[in-house]
This record gives C-alpha cells, sequence and structure tokens, in this order.
C-alpha cells in the first residue's frame, strides 16, 4: 500500500458544510443529527429515507436542504393510486410528426422529494430501482440518464400502517441512510415556540432560506471525500461488522455488500464533515445504524421479545474489536 502524505485542504468543504447548516438553522431548531447524516449523505452520493411521527418538521428539513443548493427540486406525493408513469415519465403521442415523445415525469430533477413513499404499492416502488441505482430510466426500449447531482429523499410514518405498503428490501438497500427522527427535548421544544411566535410566517422564512452550494461546487467537494484516507484494518473492520449480520441468530436477514460499500462511503463523508481526511473506528460505529437498520430483519422470535434493528446493532458492534 502505498504511503499516505497528501493532506486535502478541506476548507472549502467546511464552509459549504458551516454555510448549508447556517441557512436550515434559520428555521429549524435543533437536530443537529439528523441534518449532518443528510448533509453526510449529500457528500457520500447517497439516497436517505426519513421516518418519524407526523409534524417532527421531516418534509421540511428535506426541503430546506434542497434550498441550500443550486439544482433542480421536485416533491412527489406518493397515494395508493400512483402509477409507475406518474413518477417517470410518459410517451405522449405527437399528431403533427406522428411520433411518440416522451414527457419527463418529476423523477427527472437533481433532488427528489418523495413523500410517504410507503404510501404508493409495489408498482411504484419497482419503478424507482433503476433510477436509484443507476441514475437513468428506461421507456420504450430508451434510456434517459439523469443529470448530476441526484438524490432522493423519502420521507415515511412508522405508526400509521393503514393505506401504506412495506417497502421492497431491494428498495430500501438502495437507501444509504434510514434516519429516525424522534421528538424534539423539552429545551428545543420551547426554542421551537419562540421561533413560531417571533416568525410571521414560516413560508416567508422558507423562502428567504438561500442557496449555498452550485452543483459543481458539490460535484468538487465529492471529489475531496473520494480521496479521504482508509487504512487496512478498517476495511476489515467494516467488513466485519457486515459479515456478523449475517451469522447472527436474532436476525433473519443480514446485510449485502452495497452495505459494507455505504458503510466505507458514508464514513469518509463523515470525517470530512468532522474536518479530518482519514477515517476512524469511531466514524463506522456512529454509521452502524442508520446504514444498517432498515437492511436486516429480525426473527419473529427477537420481534416478539421487544428487540429492535438498532439494538441489534449495537450488540454486533460491541463485540468486534475495535481496531487501534
Amino acid at each position: 500500500m502505498e504511503s499516505f502524505n497528501s493532506r486535502i485542504d478541506l476548507t472549502p468543504l467546511t464552509t459549504a458544510v458551516d454555510a448549508i447548516r447556517a441557512e436550515v438553522g434559520t428555521v429549524i431548531v435543533g437536530q443537529h443529527q439528523t441534518i449532518d447524516l443528510l448533509l453526510t449523505a449529500l457528500l457520500a452520493d447517497g439516497h436517505v429515507l426519513i421516518e418519524g411521527v407526523p409534524g417532527v418538521a421531516k418534509t421540511l428539513t428535506a426541503k430546506l436542504l434542497a434550498k441550500t443548493l443550486s439544482v433542480g427540486f421536485s416533491r412527489i406525493q406518493f397515494t395508493p393510486d400512483l402509477m409507475p408513469s406518474d413518477v417517470l415519465g410518459t410517451s405522449i403521442f405527437m399528431p403533427k410528426t406522428g411520433d411518440f415523445s416522451f414527457r419527463q415525469g418529476p423523477i427527472f430533477a437533481n433532488l427528489v422529494l418523495i413523500d410517504e413513499i410507503n404510501r404508493a404499492p409495489a408498482k411504484t416502488q419497482a419503478a424507482l430501482f433503476e433510477v436509484m441505482e443507476e441514475r437513468q430510466i428506461t421507456n420504450d426500449g430508451t434510456t434517459y440518464p439523469l443529470d448530476e447531482p441526484f438524490m432522493v429523499l423519502a420521507t415515511q410514518n412508522p405508526i400509521e400502517q393503514e393505506g401504506t405498503y412495506r417497502l421492497p428490501e431491494a428498495q430500501l438497500d438502495r437507501f444509504l441512510f434510514k434516519i429516525v427522527v424522534g421528538y424534539p427535548d423539552a429545551a428545543a421544544e420551547v426554542d421551537i415556540l419562540k421561533g413560531h411566535h417571533q416568525r410571521r410566517n414560516l413560508t416567508d422564512a422558507v423562502q428567504a432560506v438561500s442557496a449555498v452550494l452550485s452543483a459543481g461546487q458539490l460535484a468538487s467537494l465529492r471529489a475531496q471525500v473520494h480521496q479521504v484516507h482508509v487504512e487496512d484494518k478498517l476495511f476489515e473492520y467494516i467488513a466485519q461488522i457486515v459479515q456478523a449480520t449475517r451469522a447472527n441468530k436474532s436476525l433473519y436477514l443480514g446485510a449485502s455488500p452495497r452495505a459494507s460499500v455505504a458503510l466505507l462511503n458514508s464514513a469518509k463523508a463523515l470525517a470530512t464533515l468532522r474536518g479530518r481526511d482519514f477515517i476512524t473506528p469511531e466514524d463506522v460505529q456512529e454509521l452502524a445504524a442508520p446504514v444498517l437498520r432498515h437492511r436486516i430483519l429480525l426473527t419473529p422470535e427477537r420481534e416478539m421479545e421487544g428487540g429492535t434493528a438498532d439494538d441489534v446493532i449495537a450488540q454486533l458492534v460491541q463485540k468486534i474489536d475495535v481496531p487501534r
């Protein structure tokens, strides 16, 4: 392995990240972990599933992140009657020419917010498989590539199950993170109330959020993330964690190799977010739950005992020797 001598100048990345945090912070109180995970996914070029009860600002946070970027944005509300063509686009017959012309759907944007993703049936969910993995769609035998960057932010409510559909495992595996947004603590809730009291109109506050990063600048920052140094023992550490999910008695389904790659890429992005050009075991540990929680399935016995995916992940990580 070649020696690691070069240092990456992370000043532009740090400046951009601080600017995004500041813009989002004009509207959102707290949610620091959620915002950091969204920034990590943005730098790692990954899609994000955000889960939380109604009213915890899932959609608002995603919209604000989009506002800080000078890129195309679209929002799709998933419903039980939504068809794949409503998302991807459809071929329209043009009488003047006698030909069909492809009309792009709302998925053709740089940042796509899908609200209540689990409300659409399997046919519509399957329409996202190709576009999330390959950044392209195929219609009538013609392939249409999407412009870079391309990121899907999807929200879902974990409580209300009426009129919802379980997301296919193959689709869940295409999300870099599953972020769970909880309730704010008492102090943060007081700050939220004060913010609403002082602010005349939430819509105006959202509109006032400025774009601080262009598509070209984001591509440059992502190139820096690729240069982050990773020691061999950390490759082994990541592999051990993911391998452990496949040999655990509490799990019916373990994580795929895509999870290993996701853990590596996101750890590199998180390191830059923390101002480092190398990853540490702590980066991997911090991201293990967001990367793995939607990629594993508990056995019915463990579920009946009240166990959660996060509990199993924490136990797995604890058992594996930390490289030093």
